[in-house]
């Protein structure tokens, strides 16, 4: 038997850390989202290093895995985040760069993803960074809207502008224009011509990383308790599934506002992927409305389970059992609908069902977290 490559074996395990790492977030927030945050950017280093992998269309994937683990992030929003005003801001940022995304994928106009930034990656770890040595009770929403306004506009644009407008690649300018090695040269032999400044490179990072460390001190003051990385503890009203259970069965309504967002997320994600997966023909028509047949059917099926008590603790046990409902749903789906209607490949109908089933999992467990913990705030 053929062993596969080591090259295969990189290029694998890569894109299984993106899928694998963001499952991690909602226990880890920070450590979890940083980790992601560095493999989306060494993982074009590392293929150009160690495989042959043609990058010329990876930024359709690297967009699309982005999007995936940003939607895990706003999930653990949900669940983690104690601040109304926070939660609100973030969301908005997530469904605005959602929108953009989309968008640029159907038009290809890179123009759209500076006009819809992703404030809310960099949002996200500036909470979590605050969360782990103060109290978020000390954001207020002022000190909120000018961190969101600074983060855009310093950070979040000059990074959008180089990469999607200018069309600048970080590494390979460094490697170039600071390394004078050849643009596809390996990384070993950039860092040999000129060591010293990889050195001087690295000594800045540390330097501006204790900077910003200084001025988050400046601005929230003394640190309030000792460094607090995993999530804080769900709010004991709130911390099992049947009680999760019974605000669902509640306050849940089949065509509500839950339904029209877990709809939205699902057909943006969904219409995202569609456009790199191979052997997905379907048009975003098509697929916004099997999209929106199947979160219905799971929404109804979700209330009624939740209405009867029915009560699954285990996030992993939910995800079969929803992804054995979804797969019933496809298979008859596909009994009823002619030949010339299908869409997918076996193969793709198999990873978008995983994908819708994932999302609408983690939603509707830890939606009704955040529905509990701030009601009476709002109905939204």
């Amino acid at each position: 038997m053929e062993m596969p490559s080591p090259a295969f074996a990189i290029f694998c395990s890569i894109v299984l850390l993106r899928f694998l790492l963001p499952l991690l977030i909602p226990m880890f927030p920070l450590p979890a989202i940083l980790a992601c945050l560095l493999l989306d950017a060494v993982d074009q280093p590392l293929f150009q290093t160690y495989t042959s992998v043609d990058l010329a269309g990876y930024q359709a994937y690297d967009k699309a895995l982005d999007v995936f683990y940003l939607s895990i992030a706003m999930f653990a929003t949900l669940r983690n985040w104690t601040n109304y005003t926070a939660v609100q801001i973030a969301r908005f940022f997530f469904y605005w760069r959602l929108v953009g995304v989309a968008a640029f994928e159907m038009t290809g106009w890179r123009v759209l993803l500076l006009v819809f930034p992703n404030t809310f990656e960099y949002f996200f770890i500036f909470y979590e960074i605050v969360r782990s040595r103060w109290s978020t009770r000390r954001l207020g929403a002022r000190r909120l809207i000018v961190s969101a306004v600074l983060i855009t506009a310093v950070l979040k644009l000059p990074q959008e502008y180089w990469i999607h407008v200018a069309r600048l690649d970080f590494t390979d300018t460094f490697k170039t224009g600071v390394l004078d090695a050849p643009k596809h040269a390996s990384w070993g032999y950039a860092i040999a011509q000129r060591p010293v400044v990889v050195a001087f490179v690295i000594a800045l990072t540390v330097g501006l990383s204790w900077l910003s460390a200084h001025l988050v001190r400046r601005f929230m003051g003394p640190p309030g308790h000792a460094l607090r990385l995993p999530a804080d503890p769900l709010p004991a009203r709130i911390d099992e599934a049947h009680e999760r259970d019974r605000s669902i069965g509640q306050s849940w309504r089949l065509f509500d506002l839950h339904l029209l967002e877990k709809t939205v997320l699902v057909a943006f994600v969904t219409v995202i992927f569609a456009r790199i997966v191979p052997g997905v023909h379907a048009s975003p028509v098509q697929l916004v409305s099997s999209v929106t047949v199947i979160v219905t059917i799971n929404a109804f099926l979700r209330i009624r389970s939740a209405r009867a008590g029915e009560s699954i603790e285990s996030a992993a046990l939910s995800f079969v059992a929803l992804a054995v409902t979804n797969a019933a749903i496809v298979v008859v789906a596909d009994r009823l609908l002619p030949q010339s209607d299908r869409g997918f490949t076996l193969v793709t109908t198999a990873f978008f069902l995983l994908l819708l089933t994932l999302i609408v999992t983690l939603y509707d467990r830890w939606r009704p977290v955040f529905d509990v913990r701030f009601r009476g705030r709002a109905s939204s």
